[in-house]
């Protein structure tokens, strides 16, 4: 493979270990844990790997030779800077163990172990992909593992290559799946483990023991590079507004993060505008008034930031997508086969009159997305619909007929901007980078304590990494039950931006301000060499997060 100059250099980096995993470690484990919500539920569906305790690795002074291990791993789901310092960790994790453990990597996500491809993953190959950015060591798929003939039939290739433990690198979906394989795996007695890794740039899979999801940190770096080049350009030519979406199919973490990282004069939270009950119609007036106000200032410019997911937060518009989730779930077998003429008329006939009228609201496109793009797990594919030019277009007729705008003697053209792939194969931050190799090599510790079922735990993020604390906890310990196709299932909670924490906090304290004035930050690339006050420091959600 042919490097650049930057590549060749990052190849050099090795990143930085707590201190607990320089040596051998001892397990401490902590009280019992229950899940975050529905814990009958939980328990019951889980009843060989629920209620385990948290785990803590300390230093042992006092170690026993390690055994050789041959261990699996799988890159789930969609891609997040940092995926290949994981398997790095990991692979270096299980050859301190015993030079004599094997590393075999699933081919393209779970599909590859049920499907049996496989390659073994040896020095020459893993020093290849040190530091860099990608899932293409191994590539990713979207494959559920969530039917016992999956199970089995990975279990065949585990058994024919001696492997004993498998690494589910993955978001909430994909470490939703690891813990059904670790309790189905566990029943039967089959003496394989199953670890979890906390991967997700939305920033949406985290708790009090899982501070941050990997890549988050270098995407929202990526994004807010990009923003503030817009943004220098917006404030030189003084004449565009530009609608900026950006990634994070459910949570708003990343365009919270890239506001606070560059003073935007617009950032759109969903979780705000479901809590404060907003609907379209409010937030193109909220938009609009912030043009109106600044194009009475002769600012006829600025810069929006969109989450991704918000049509699904906006309060009709909620209320119409799951009623659409149960009408097609339930109906799954008598819609597979219908045409889009076919099926547009079977939901306008089912659905109820207040969301067939909110349905009518929206361009027909947008419509026919909501009604007709699914993904496999059943969700509406958010990234396809057109936020940013829907909501510029509604704001320019708004405008259109406001005469306080006109008076102001204002300007609108608009710019739009979806910021998504640019960011999820970058080459990780030097943060990413430690985080993810510690996640990695901690995921062999808990692979060598013998637990199932735990997902890879790495705290204490905003102190240097040697002072980070490693461990693991019980991935039932997030899971709750949610409505997914009709169907009630146990699911890993998603993280959403919380409005009574630090960071929202702080971006509401300053968003007037940044409305009215023009108060841009240009945050430039990601710096890899320097001073650690440049280089090393993890997201603004995380600082704020930690002084609370």
């Amino acid at each position: 493979m042919k490097k650049s100059a930057l590549q060749k250099a990052r190849a050099a980096y090795q990143p930085k270990l707590p201190i607990a995993l320089t040596g051998a470690v001892k397990v401490v484990e902590g009280r019992p844990t229950e899940s975050v919500a529905d814990q009958d539920a939980i328990r019951k569906l889980f009843p060989n790997t629920y209620g385990l305790p948290e785990i803590r690795f300390e230093k042992n002074t006092n170690p026993t030779p390690g055994k050789p291990v041959n261990v699996g791993v799988i890159l789930s789901g969609g891609q997040a800077p940092g995926g290949h310092n994981v398997i790095s960790g990991l692979f270096d994790g299980i050859k301190k163990i015993h030079r004599d453990s094997r590393l075999f990597g699933f081919l393209m996500g779970p599909g590859g172990l049920v499907d049996h491809k496989y390659i073994e993953l040896t020095a020459p190959i893993i020093d290849e992909y040190r530091n860099t950015g990608g899932f293409d060591i191994i590539g990713s798929g979207r494959t559920k593992l969530e039917k016992v003939e999956q199970f089995d039939k990975g279990l065949e290739i585990l058994k024919e290559l001696g492997i004993t433990a498998v690494v589910i690198i993955g978001g909430d979906d994909s470490n939703t799946n690891a813990a059904i394989l670790a309790e189905y795996y566990k029943e039967k007695n089959t003496g394989i483990q199953v670890i979890g890794c906390p991967k997700t740039i939305d920033g949406d899979l985290k708790n009090n023991v899982i501070e941050t999801s990997f890549g988050f940190d270098t995407a929202t770096k990526v994004y807010s590079e990009v923003i503030g080049n817009i943004q220098r350009d917006c404030n030189s030519a003084k004449k565009y507004w530009h609608f900026v979406k950006l990634m994070g199919r459910s949570a708003s973490h990343i365009a919270l993060e890239c506001a606070l990282q560059c003073q935007p004069n617009i950032c759109l939270i969903s979780e705000e505008i479901e809590a404060k009950d907003m609907s379209l119609a409010q937030i193109v007036k909220y938009i609009a008034d912030i043009v109106t106000a600044r194009a009475k200032e002769g600012n006829n410019f600025g810069t929006i930031l969109i989450p991704e997911g918000l049509i699904e937060f906006i309060p009709e518009f909620k209320r119409l997508i799951r009623e659409l989730n149960e009408l097609l779930g339930a109906n799954a077998e008598k819609v597979a086969g219908m045409n889009h003429k076919e099926l547009t008329e079977f939901i306008l006939a089912n659905l109820s009159p207040e969301n067939v009228a909110a349905l009518e609201t929206l361009p027909a496109s947008v419509a026919r997305q909501l009604m007709l793009d699914r993904d496999p797990h059943g969700n509406v594919q958010v990234s396809l619909i057109e936020t940013e030019k829907l909501l510029s277009e509604m704001v320019g007729e708004y405008l259109k007929k406001s005469e306080e705008f006109k008076a102001a003697k204002g300007k609108f053209s608009a710019l739009h901007h979806f910021f998504g792939y640019e960011g999820r194969c970058a080459d990780p931050s030097n943060f990413d980078a430690d985080y993810c190799y510690s996640l990695g090599y901690n995921a062999a510790a808990l692979i060598n304590a013998g637990v199932t079922g735990y997902m890879s735990s790495i705290r204490n993020l905003v102190k240097p990494a040697i002072q980070w604390i490693p461990g693991g906890i019980p991935i039932t310990m997030m899971m709750n039950i949610e409505r997914r196709n009709a169907e009630d299932k146990p699911v890993i909670q998603k993280a959403l931006v919380r409005l009574d924490g630090a960071p929202f906090k702080k971006f509401a304290s300053q968003r007037e301000e940044w409305a009215q004035n023009t108060c841009y930050i240009y945050p430039g690339p990601i710096q890899y060499f320097g001073p650690a006050e440049v280089c090393d420091q993890p997201s603004m959600t995380l600082k704020y997060e930690s002084q609370h």
